[in-house]
């Protein structure tokens, strides 16, 4: 959950510097200042007695803290600092979630839901309903020991169907309000610091010295941010970079300051209006940054300078406090979430919209070209995609396969953030489909494509939104087929036939013929997977009919087998053995040896079936003979294993155990449940990679 373990509430304080908290990040003791009587408070809620213990029940659910306060207070970083004090009574893990984006989006429950899964390692499949990822979660928690923190929750619908139904887990929910609607939580309230807690917090930002020989200075500056956490950390910074400022003269300034509304907002104005007109312009932009995810690249960016610009910018704003950075093995940084309103309103008053736009099509565009990178450097030296690689800046190449994967896993989340928010833009819909092409590609070469299939599901639903809004059917059916495939892998094949009739539809609008002939196969699988025959072979048929008007042997070959093992399971073995014989034909023309031994293979299980022993006995050792011919020594083996069977129930043990033997040497003294074949007629194809997502509107 690389996306939700660091402080984006605003506050370095209760006051702590941001920190992950994970399964296996938490805090240090010394990077918190203040808050004694709150985390008291909290502590000593965790033991008091709830309702249903006065009432002499057993308490059913998790029991719930909440840390109500205004964004910037330090609400987040005194969860942190009370997960970082309980979590050796949590064996089982302090797991963390963010319930709203910086930009204030709720962030969807099956989301979140999700993450906590993957933190608990617990898989989930791809497409499931949030009931179903809320019920998996409850069930992965019923007999785990864990805290779970919740931060920036809008309200109790977003927390309720996180709860645990174990008494012993805890929730530390962090909200700006009460959870109305979830029964025995008592709200600790954050105002501002206390005096001796706000100076010292004064003092770690700005360095101690002269807050020690001026301690009324420092005091009248406390009094100025009304000992807001997230302003004296402001307030902090700019002194920390200003040695020959006085404390007073500061806290004169900020207390002379037009009333701007909250104490926060004024030393934010009078820190930015210190900054100088390019660093100015680059913080502005920082709020356009997806989920306040910021990189080098990121800010270069957007900001239209250098990455070496960039980066020297972006540490220059952590000692202001004005961004945060955050522990990793890249560098990275993020806004804290209680100044990106105060940003993107200057943003709005200062710069023009085409320049927003602007930056954000660049950062769009420098996302799409890493992700290239990220996905060429998998691929064999000497390839196009190496050679490409090769021409590109030094500062958008990798130096190994394994630091792009790196680089993808941590940045995984904002990358899908900036896919989210392309789409949600409505206005850049054809970088967003570059982008999302280039993600789906990136996620399969490093991955893998049933690895990565969560999040590629999520990925094509976002194709599909953009390509419903800018009615571009090819691209429809491509998302459609993408999402099907994903729903029948996991077993909701009444999904997945919707989808595909669907994408057949789509197809045929766009006058795509890969399109309708994939899915009008596809129907057939779905309705095969349902066992419903009749309708299986009926659309196998029409795919058929389809590829062999397009002269496409290879698939047409493919769908006789097919068509042959529907017939097979619904025992009508004629049909079957003229199919799968029309199959080996295709397959011979074809020079498809393998694929031909495969078609006898299955050939010779019919003849069995349809009580024929010698005619499958005959037809399976010509099936071992091209199995040889094309040297897949499983298929030999398997073959052998048939023959044996077969040689057994024509009564002639001996020859039967030499075919034994003969896949005992080949496979081993113990055989694989594999090795036994299959009727599936041919593998469905894969519809992985959006096919069009990368083409101009």
């Amino acid at each position: 959950m690389t996306d939700q373990a660091v402080d984006t509430d605003g506050a370095a304080a209760g006051g702590a510097v941001p920190s992950p908290v994970g399964a296996a990040a938490r805090p240090t003791k010394d990077q918190f200042v203040g808050r004694r009587r709150e985390l008291k408070e909290l502590r000593a809620d965790i033991d008091r007695a709830g309702l249903d213990t006065l009432a002499g029940r057993k308490t059913p659910r998790a029991r719930v803290l909440l840390i109500a306060g205004r964004p910037g207070s330090g609400r987040t970083s005194l969860a942190v600092e009370l997960a970082r004090q309980l979590a050796d009574d949590y064996p089982d893990g302090v797991l963390r979630a963010r319930l709203t984006e910086p930009d204030g989006a709720r962030v969807p429950t099956e989301r979140t839901a999700r993450e906590l899964l993957d933190a608990l390692a617990v898989p989930a499949p791809p497409g499931a309903c949030e009931d179903d990822l809320s019920g998996a979660l409850r069930d992965a928690l019923a007999d785990r020991r864990a805290l779970l923190l919740l931060d920036d929750a809008a309200d109790a619908e977003q927390v309720d169907p996180l709860l645990p139904d174990a008494p012993d887990c805890l929730v530390v929910a962090v909200s700006e309000g009460p959870l109305t609607g979830i029964p025995d939580v008592r709200p600790c309230t954050l105002g501002g610091l206390d005096k001796g807690a706000a100076v010292e917090l004064l003092a770690r930002a700005s360095g101690p010295v002269r807050i020690t020989v001026d301690p009324r200075s420092a005091e009248s500056l406390v009094e100025a941010c009304q000992a807001h956490p997230e302003a004296l950390v402001l307030a902090g910074g700019w002194l920390s970079v200003r040695p020959k400022a006085a404390v007073a003269d500061l806290a004169k300034q900020v207390h002379d300051m037009p009333d701007e509304g909250s104490a926060l907002a004024r030393v934010f104005h009078h820190t930015y209006a210190s900054l100088p007109a390019p660093a100015a312009r680059i913080l502005r932009f920082l709020s356009l940054a997806p989920a306040g995810h910021v990189d080098p690249h990121t800010a270069s960016a957007l900001a239209g300078c250098s990455v070496s610009a960039a980066r020297t910018t972006l540490d220059d704003f952590v000692a202001l406090g004005l961004v945060r950075a955050v522990d990793s093995p890249l560098p990275q940084y993020e806004v804290p979430g209680c100044l990106v309103p105060l940003l993107r309103a200057r943003t709005e008053s200062q710069d023009r919209p085409a320049e927003v736009q602007l930056a954000r099509a660049r950062m769009l565009e420098r996302t799409v070209r890493l992700l290239q990178s990220c996905r060429a450097v998998t691929e064999p030296d000497g390839s196009a995609a190496r050679k490409k690689l090769a021409g590109l800046p030094r500062a958008l190449r990798f130096p190994s396969a394994a630091a792009a994967a790196e680089w993808l896993a941590i940045r995984q989340p904002a990358l899908l953030a900036a896919a989210r928010l392309a789409v949600a833009d409505g206005e850049l819909d054809t970088l967003a489909r570059r982008l999302m092409a280039a993600l789906v590609r990136a996620l399969v070469a490093h991955r893998g494509t049933e690895d990565a299939a969560p999040v590629l599901y999520g990925i094509h639903q976002l194709v599909l939104d953009v390509a419903e809004r800018r009615k571009l059917p090819r691209e429809q059916a491509a998302a459609l087929l993408n999402l099907a495939d994903l729903d029948a892998q996991t077993g909701r094949t009444r999904e997945a036939l919707a989808r595909y009739r669907a994408a057949l539809d789509a197809g045929r609008a766009a006058g795509d013929p890969y399109a309708t002939g994939r899915a009008m196969e596809s129907v057939g699988g779905a309705y095969q997977e349902l066992g419903d025959w009749p309708r299986a072979s009926d659309w196998y048929g029409r795919a058929l009919a389809q590829r062999l008007a397009r002269d496409e042997r290879a698939d047409a070959a493919r769908l006789y087998g097919r068509i042959g093992a529907v017939h097979t399971y619904a025992g009508r073995y004629g049909e079957a053995l003229r199919n799968w014989s029309s199959s080996v034909t295709g397959h011979r023309k074809n020079g498809d040896v393998a694929a031909q031994a495969r078609a006898l293979s299955e050939m010779a299980r019919v003849q069995e079936y349809a009580g024929r022993p010698e005619e499958s006995l005959r037809t399976c050792q010509e099936a071992v003979e091209w199995a040889r011919h094309a040297k897949d020594v499983r298929l030999q083996a398997a073959l052998q294993l048939r023959l044996a069977d077969t040689l057994e129930r024509l009564g002639d043990p001996a020859a039967a155990r030499l075919h034994r033997g003969a896949a005992e040497r080949m496979l081993g003294t113990e055989f694989p449940a594999a090795a036994r074949l299959e009727t599936n007629g041919g593998a469905e194809p894969s519809a992985c990679e959006i096919r069009s997502a990368s083409t101009e509107d």
